[in-house]
């Protein structure tokens, strides 16, 4: 059967504020069916990277903290380290640019808690329902620890994913230091020798040392590399590629079976932000330009539907001229601006092995809402 998911745009046409129209998107979306009573509600959200732009406003999560507070649960937004070099890689630095982006208590109304620690190692160990490439998830334990999980995702592109919302925030976003490279280990990039310039700014973003240098030309140690792909995204000369083409279907099948392992065994709920949608993902430190026009906001019990009906409304939208998909005339390459945006990307490799494995439907019923 296919799944409900609802949706409202961003107008305020009827005086309600975009955050009270959240709230009552997800009410309308049924999150008050679950019992929150006394219960430790992780909510999900990606805090930005240093210097980047396009990550979710702290008033989207105080909208949510708030919601779950009057159910009279007990909400903590929570993420998990990183592997790559920036300001997100231990539980110290993640707190402070979740400071310095505007999250804390007093903004939010609810704490901060890293899963997984002070060094990205404090893990539970999940069986994988279903799981065909991953038998045991290597997830957060305050992730794992949580009687409810509402993933509160930034819908936007990914170099590696195609896009990044629920399941993509749930999966990735979950594992721990070792869960991540789990997920990411399967493709590993290369050089292109003769268009490499030796400036060295790919090896600046690599945090294994995997990238050095010979008479001015880059070379990646594959026995260091952990396929994360951060150097792919700082090259400008087109020198570093991905001779795996299968590596981005591999990572997105690890993707949903991660976020299977997380949503198995508790109520879940999920919300979709369909803004200031950049090609990127918000962990880059740079934050390119929206490539269409924001969308709406959606919720739904089902990551995959979600992800599939935000997916599908954000192709709808024209491309805006100033942007990347603009400057490489992609008015009229196809529908699909998230595979247009990032190449060699297949986001459906996600959303189907999900739905084959019992996550959720890629079949969907929009109901919008005109709050």
């Amino acid at each position: 059967m296919a799944s409900e998911v609802f949706f409202t745009d961003f107008r305020m046409v009827n005086g309600r504020s975009i955050t009270e129209k959240l709230q009552a998107l997800i009410k309308a979306a049924g999150i008050e069916k679950i019992d929150m009573k006394n219960k430790f509600v992780a909510i999900k959200i990606h805090f930005g990277e240093a210097g980047n732009m396009g990550f979710l406003r702290p008033n989207f999560a105080k909208a949510v903290a708030d919601v779950v507070k009057e159910m009279g649960g007990k909400p903590f937004l929570t993420d998990c380290s990183t592997l790559y070099v920036g300001k997100r890689k231990n539980a110290l630095e993640h707190l402070e640019i979740a400071y310095e982006n505007g999250f804390s208590p007093f903004s939010t109304g609810c704490h901060i808690l890293m899963a997984d620690g002070l060094k990205g190692t404090d893990e539970a160990f999940v069986p994988v329902k279903n799981g065909e490439v991953v038998k045991e998830a290597k997830l957060g334990r305050a992730i794992v620890d949580a009687d409810i999980v509402i993933s509160l995702n930034h819908f936007k592109g990914h170099a590696t994913a195609g896009f990044g919302g629920a399941l993509k925030n749930l999966g990735m976003g979950c594992g721990s230091k070792a869960g991540k490279m789990e997920q990411h280990c399967s493709g590993k990039p290369a050089v292109k020798q003769e268009k490499c310039v030796g400036c060295k700014k790919c090896s600046l973003e690599c945090a294994h040392s995997a990238i050095s240098f010979t008479d001015r030309k880059a070379s990646i140690d594959h026995s260091k590399c952990v396929g994360c792909g951060r150097c792919l995204g700082e090259c400008n000369f087109d020198a570093i590629y991905n001779p795996n083409y299968e590596a981005s279907v591999d990572l997105n099948k690890k993707i949903a079976e991660y976020a299977q392992a997380v949503c198995q065994d508790k109520p879940t709920f999920h919300i979709n932000i369909a803004n200031n949608i950049t090609p990127l993902c918000d962990c880059r430190k740079l934050t390119d330009s929206a490539i269409i026009p924001d969308v709406g906001m959606f919720a739904s019990f089902d990551p995959v539907a979600i992800d599939v009906a935000a997916a599908d409304a954000c192709n709808k939208m024209p491309i805006i001229d100033n942007s990347l998909l603009g400057d490489h005339d992609h008015k009229h390459c196809g529908c699909d601006h998230f595979s247009n945006a990032n190449p060699n990307t297949d986001w459906t490799a996600c959303t189907n092995h999900a739905e084959k494995i019992g996550l959720g439907c890629t079949e969907y019923n929009l109901i919008e809402l005109k709050l």
